[in-house]
C-alpha cells in the first residue's frame, strides 16, 4: 500500500502540471506580443543613442 502512495505523488504532480500548462497557455493567447515588442523597440532606441562623455 505504501508503494501505491508513492506512485500517487507523481501522478498528482503530472495532473497539476497539465492543469497549470493549460491555464498558462490560455492567458498567452488572450494578449498579443504588442507590449513586449514596444518595450524592445524602446530598449533598442535607447541603446542606439550616442553616449555623452562627462
Amino acid at each position: 500500500m505504501a508503494a501505491l502512495a508513492w506512485l500517487l505523488i507523481p501522478l498528482v504532480a503530472a495532473i497539476g502540471a497539465g492543469l497549470w500548462g493549460t491555464w498558462a497557455n490560455r492567458t498567452r493567447k488572450a494578449r498579443s506580443d504588442g507590449p513586449e515588442l514596444d518595450g524592445y523597440a524602446r530598449f533598442r532606441a535607447a541603446m542606439e543613442k550616442p553616449r555623452s562623455r562627462t
